[in-house]
């Protein structure tokens, strides 16, 4: 019984096959309109992960909210007065009527509580209840201001040119939607004033926002410039719509079966129609055989079964390299990551059932005399890539102990080059210098203590040991020796209300500006400020057993190492100034903090895994670990040189980079698969008659101007990404560029040199050619 073949039987029934594929991509597109996405940070790790367990522990006990925006107001002549006080009081009435704002625990000049004494008693109260209109009056406010440490570096700036509003968002709204609520009340304002929108939400929100725009754009656009690239290489419109449409259907596939399967969109899994896209162009090796067996055969049907026996193998294991690479994202801690890594996975598997079925059956709807036209071109004796290849692997044949001494050096200096990538994650620095995400962060965090919010939890073994003054000290000194750092911009606890109240009730006088000597004093005045301020000004830095105190910690960056310095210098006064009081970081700067290592610890347990699963396939299909290791070595070069490149151009190593050097070793062992596989069939194919110089030079003129167009319409589709507004994007293109060009580079210079270097070696137990 003859053995069943996918591509004769979609040669034989070409019409079958493409109605099935229609038939499948149709029904994947039902899911669809399930769609949802999700750019919640919290969400990168599992909810039973430690970190996300312990801030939701925290976030419960002290009453905090998980998204804050800060509104960020600039005049350089001083925001000290009537008019532009007046402003602010619109803004924040307006700010509180924004539905998912919790207006009640609004901060501004109108909102925030200010302590002082009326009476010799104590009072808490708004601040500026009417904005003033007079000069005594604006004069009081800045008195009030500058008196009270709360205040300063908070909502009013040392040099009095810059305020903030704090806007705490309910759970489950969207900041990106209220950020654009926020400017639209702002910009009803004429004046001097400037105004800036910052803060964690704005930028993951608009992040998600304008991902979702670049996955819409440049999808197709890729598609386009795929299309484009690939008929200039061939002159063939409707073989170059197929591999669109192949890459299409993929694409359509993978994201109905994630959609379908109910999980969310993140940032990675936006990215994978343009990869899918692009991984769509190894079918160029079946469009390059295909053309030069018709030149050969003149007989289509022929031509397409032998192109698919020729390249079948090679097709097919770099797709399994391919989806190893992705796949052994699955394995990492990062939801999004292994989400994107089973999805493009699939995707690629899909992409190589359609090379063998839909790709075959299209051929058949194309006339001869076109094929004739195109395949009359593809003559390797002629050919001016075909001869330009030829010389290029000359330089390995003629020269190899040369070309392997040129690339071990730049090895060498690639390491030095990795020796100095520093691994850190700044959501805020995924958006370019000029955007206003950007902008209003960096001029708020300049003005201001930061919008980068971390939390040092101090919990004692016994209740109420927090209102001990040994406690109270304790947490002071940690404050003043963390605000030391240059990345904290202030801190704030229940240390400062303590004091503050403990200076107005003797006559405000500086001297008091202290912690009170006994635990009963300290009692009394929490009891007091608890009676009249809001009661979030107490929840959000102690708990009510006063047995934990809370130290909020501003910094004004979002670089992730900003909190390892927040906590090495927490450690260093632990050191030096034991207490029975644990000490552990939390919020978001610290979630940001674990997810980096996360990342660093993900990417080098993946790019572990990578290697091996990527060597094992190399050793299966070359059927000896001996091809494996040769074919091994110009892609390993490939990517140790990118990521030293990264290193001496000081570019820090974030997420998208971490992921790119687990799936860039499946990406790049395709062209070594394809030449070795192609180069040792042309040594069997001719009986040995020809050279091993002669052989090589013949696979990097014909199967390696596949790899060469396979390279170039990959970069092209992928270049695209360079021009996004989004520094992922910019990162993630021109890195998969790079890779693309320089592992095809290396496959047709660096193979041919270590092949004729290691012939000895390679050849020892089966005389495969001649010298």
């Amino acid at each position: 019984m003859k053995k069943f073949s996918l591509v004769e039987f979609s040669v034989e029934h070409p019409k079958l096959v493409v109605i099935l594929s229609v038939l499948i991509t149709m029904l994947f597109m039902t899911q669809f309109p399930k769609m949802r996405t999700d750019t919640n940070p919290k969400n990168m790790l599992p909810a039973t992960s430690d970190v996300r367990v312990w801030n939701d522990e925290i976030e419960k006990t002290f009453s905090l909210y998980e998204d804050m925006i800060a509104v960020g107001i600039v005049n350089e002549k001083g925001i000290l007065n009537a008019d532009t006080l007046g402003k602010i009081q619109r803004i924040t009435d307006e700010i509180l009527k924004i539905k998912g704002v919790a207006a009640r625990d609004v901060s501004s000049f109108t909102t925030i509580d200010n302590v002082t004494v009326e009476d010799a008693t104590l009072k808490v109260a708004p601040l500026m209840t009417k904005a003033p209109e007079d000069e005594k009056g604006i004069e009081y406010l800045r008195k009030m201001l500058y008196e009270n440490p709360l205040f300063i570096n908070r909502i009013i700036s040392k040099d009095g040119k810059t305020t903030a509003i704090y806007v705490p968002l309910e759970k489950g709204a969207n900041g990106k939607e209220i950020a654009d609520s926020l400017r639209e009340i702002v910009k009803k304002e004429k004046g001097d004033e400037q105004y800036y929108v910052a803060g964690d939400p704005v930028a993951r929100d608009t992040f998600g926002a304008e991902m979702f725009k670049l996955m819409a754009i440049f999808a197709p656009i890729a598609g386009m410039v795929m299309l484009f690239v690939r008929y200039l290489m061939f002159r063939d419109l409707f073989l170059s719509i197929t591999l669109m449409m192949d890459a299409m259907i993929s694409i359509v596939w993978s994201m109905g079966l994630l959609i379908g399967l109910g999980f969310p969109i993140h940032i990675m899994s936006s990215m994978a129609p343009v990869f899918l896209m692009a991984i769509a162009t190894d079918s160029m090796h079946i469009f390059n055989e295909f053309y030069f067996r018709y030149r050969e055969t003149k007989n289509k049907k022929k031509a397409i079964i032998e192109t698919m026996k020729a390249v079948s193998r090679p097709v097919r294991n770099t797709a399994l390299a391919t989806a190893a690479g992705f796949a052994v994202l699955l394995f990492m801690n990062i939801i999004p990551v292994k989400v994107f890594g089973g999805l493009v996975a699939f995707g690629t598997i899909a992409l190589r059932v359609l090379s063998f079925s839909f790709i075959p059956a299209m051929f058949t709807f194309v006339k001869d005399e076109k094929i004739a036209r195109i395949a009359h071109a593809e003559d390797i004796g002629i050919d001016r890539t075909s001869q330009f290849l030829k010389r290029l692997a000359g330089i390995g044949t003629h020269r190899p102990g040369l070309t392997v001494a040129i690339g071990f050096i730049l090895f060498m200096v690639a390491v030095i080059g990795i020796a100095k990538i520093k691994v850190n994650n700044n959501l805020v620095e995924w958006f370019k210098k000029g955007s206003d995400v950007r902008v209003s962060d960096t001029v708020i965090n300049q003005a201001l203590g930061g919008t980068s919010l971390g939390y040092v939890v101090a919990t004692a073994k016994e209740d109420e040991y927090i209102k001990t003054p040994e406690a109270m000290r304790y947490i002071e000194g940690l404050q003043r020796h963390l605000e030391k750092l240059p990345v904290v911009g202030k801190t704030t606890s229940v240390v400062d209300y303590v004091k503050r109240i403990n200076r107005v009730l003797h006559d405000d006088d500086p001297k008091y500006d202290t912690v009170p000597e006994t635990r009963e004093m300290i009692g009394q005045y929490i009891f007091l400020f608890s009676m009249s301020a809001k009661p979030s000004d107490l929840d959000n830095v102690v708990d009510y057993p006063f047995k934990r105190a809370n130290i909020w910690v501003q910094l004004k960056t979002w670089d992730a190492k900003a909190m390892q310095n927040v906590m090495s210098a927490m450690e260093e006064y632990k050191k030096t100034n034991p207490t029975p009081m644990e000490m552990k970081p939390a919020g978001i700067a610290y979630f940001n903090l674990v997810w980096n290592h996360e990342v660093l610890w993900d990417m080098v347990k993946g790019f572990i895994l990578a290697l091996i699963a990527v060597f094992a396939i190399l050793a299966f299909d070359f059927r000896s670990v001996r091809w494996a290791i040769v074919g091994y070595t110009p892609l390993l070069f490939t990517v140790l040189l990118l990521y030293g490149v990264v290193g001496f151009i000081g570019k820090d190593f974030d997420m998208p980079i971490s992921v790119l050097s687990c799936l860039s070793l499946g990406m790049a062992v395709d062209f070594a698969i394809h030449f070795v596989s192609r180069f040792r069939q042309r040594l069997a194919e001719t009986g040995n008659k020809e050279s091993i110089t002669e052989a090589l030079h013949w696979t990097a003129a014909r199967p390696g101007k596949g790899i060469v167009r396979n390279a170039v319409l990959f970069a092209a589709s992928f270049a695209v990404m360079i021009f996004a507004p989004l520094t992922p994007y910019i990162t993630v293109g021109a890195f998969i560029v790079s890779m693309m060009l320089l592992s095809a580079l290396m496959t047709i210079i660096y193979l041919p040199a270590l092949i004729t270097l290691m012939q000895g070696w390679l050849f020892k137990d089966n005389q495969g050619g001649r010298a």
